[in-house]
């Protein structure tokens, strides 16, 4: 299926490049999640030509823990998305934090930066209404169109892509579509990065994430609930065991909630854990009124993974820039990723902007290179000091006393909520945020 659709000021998309009429697009961007539909947005709305190619068809569902931090709120205001409650976003206040005993209950900040609230929606509706917003800007939306790898020019440059069109495995049918740049934004499996030979490096964080709907009386909630000790009975029983791994609760104000929980490669259990088990271990410990059980299941316990602090580079090389996941770009802190993809994709299409108002060639390349540049000054130190903060909380010993001594004091707890969710006025917040850019200044950035 293909959409098109007239750019924002009611103007046909723009023509071919006219110095290579074989062209196809301006741009093709590879994969239709939050990274790739806020690139192409962000590139159609400065009009370009941009091909947007995604391997399943929307509405399409996706592992995702369905929660929205501040930040995750203003990158969707920042595309014109409506995220008002009448729009049917279930708004929160805050983070409800769960653990040695403490309950705490931290409202978001207040800042000139991020909105004071966070969002819940349905992972399915999220990326159906950003390709929607995507499309109505003039990308060109085709689905059921599977990427099979890159075309390459005589000198190693990637100048497009392959792909099939359809549902049929079988069909050998393979056609190529040509671009000066591509975008890969195809998540976690960055199987267009592999096929360039960009492997992840497996020194930087990795987690590994599982979650499940449930109905439950529970799903009117006005906090993001988030448990820092997961055990596989009531805390204090006999034979309840302390589990690898953080977990959550949000309501989704539909009857349900979305239940979850992460473990990070740091983690003696990491590569021995049945996460589904797991799961069902720690919900076998909450309360019964609170539903969580098989019997009240909507579907299958369902996994993805978490690529965290720029597990996969580098961010650009010969044509392709690894957008939102397929770059690492998930946060080491929190395990947070729609909106580390969402504004990577707004930088990667500046940088695309600039390139393509360029000849080929140097000047062109200089623009391109500034992405990578960009993503290591906005996030590097912060991920680097995030890869130290997961290699000590991997220790069970450290985050037993991290959580029972730190839960217990809210003005602590309020710094750490803005630094694990990367919450900070920068020139015009208080102390903590100054404390928190000091430390990110003086940490080396990754890149």
């Amino acid at each position: 299926m293909t959409v098109t659709a007239e750019g924002p000021h009611g103007l046909a998309a723009p023509a071919v490049p006219p110095e290579d009429l074989s062209y196809d697009a301006d741009v093709i961007v590879v994969g239709a999640g939050p990274s790739g539909s806020a690139a192409a947005y962000w590139m159609a709305t400065a009009g370009l030509d941009v091909l947007l190619l995604e391997k399943a068809s929307f509405p399409r569902e996706k592992v995702c823990g369905d929660g929205l931090t501040p930040r995750g709120t203003r990158a969707l205001v920042e595309m014109g998305i409506d995220v008002s409650e009448e729009a049917g976003w279930l708004h929160n206040k805050g983070l409800r934090v769960i653990g040695g005993g403490v309950r705490l209950e931290l409202d978001w900040p207040e800042l000139a930066s991020f909105p004071p609230y966070g969002l819940v929606r349905p992972r399915a509706d999220l990326d159906h209404l950003l390709v929607r917003q995507a499309v109505q800007a003039g990308a060109r939306l085709h689905e059921r169109t599977a990427v099979t790898g890159p075309v390459l020019d005589r000198q190693g440059r990637v100048v497009g892509v392959r792909a099939k069109a359809g549902t049929d495995p079988a069909d050998p049918r393979e056609r190529s579509y040509r671009a000066p740049v591509v975008l890969a934004c195809d998540g976690v499996s960055g199987r267009f990065a592999l096929a360039l030979g960009l492997q992840r490096d497996n020194r930087r964080p990795m987690g590994v994430a599982v979650r499940r709907y449930y109905t439950s009386p529970r799903t009117n909630d006005d906090y993001l609930e988030s448990w820092l000790e997961l055990w596989n009975g009531p805390p204090g029983a006999d034979d309840a065991k302390l589990l690898p791994g953080y977990g959550w609760i949000f309501g989704m104000g539909d009857g349900s909630v979305n239940v979850g929980l992460g473990v990070l490669n740091s983690s003696a259990g990491f590569q021995k854990t049945n996460y589904r088990t797991l799961l069902t271990s720690w919900l076998d410990g909450t309360p019964a009124e609170w539903g969580l059980r098989e019997a009240n299941a909507l579907g299958p316990t369902q996994g993805a993974g978490l690529p965290m602090g720029f597990n996969r580079t580098p961010h650009y090389r010969d044509g392709v820039l690894l957008v939102g996941d397929s770059g690492g770009s998930v946060n080491p802190f929190n395990g947070e990723g729609i909106p580390y993809a969402m504004e990577s994709g707004k930088f990667a299409a500046e940088a695309v902007v600039q390139a393509l108002a360029r000849p080929a060639g140097p000047a062109r390349e200089r623009a391109l290179a500034g992405y990578p540049a960009v993503l290591a000054a906005e996030w590097g130190a912060y991920y680097r000091l995030g890869g130290l903060f997961v290699k000590l909380i991997g220790n069970p010993t450290v985050m037993r006393t991290c959580t029972r001594h730190g839960l217990p004091h809210p003005g602590l707890m309020r710094f750490v909520l803005k630094l694990l969710a990367n919450l900070t006025d920068p020139h015009d917040g208080d102390a903590s945020d100054r404390i928190i850019t000091a430390l990110t200044r003086l940490t080396p950035a990754l890149r």
